[in-house]
């Protein structure tokens, strides 16, 4: 399964590694390819995790955490 995530407040590639580790770190989350250009996280998930989970684990890395689809 894929989702898409719209992410606020990234401004380089550190801001990149720390969303994908936060993304990653989820339950269900098997990668997370993170774009600074766009402001986007693609997901692929093993299972669906809780919209919840997915937000709180990029709002605790300091950054906004906007649609998923």
């Amino acid at each position: 399964m894929k989702v898409t995530m719209s992410i606020e407040g990234m401004t380089c590639g550190h801001c990149v590694m720390r969303v994908k580790k936060a993304l990653e770190s989820v339950e269900g989350v098997l990668e997370a390819d993170v774009r600074l250009d766009g402001g986007m996280a693609f997901l692929e998930l093993s299972a669906k995790p809780e919209e919840g989970a997915l937000r709180d684990a990029v709002e605790k890395a300091g950054y906004g955490a906007g649609e998923i689809t």
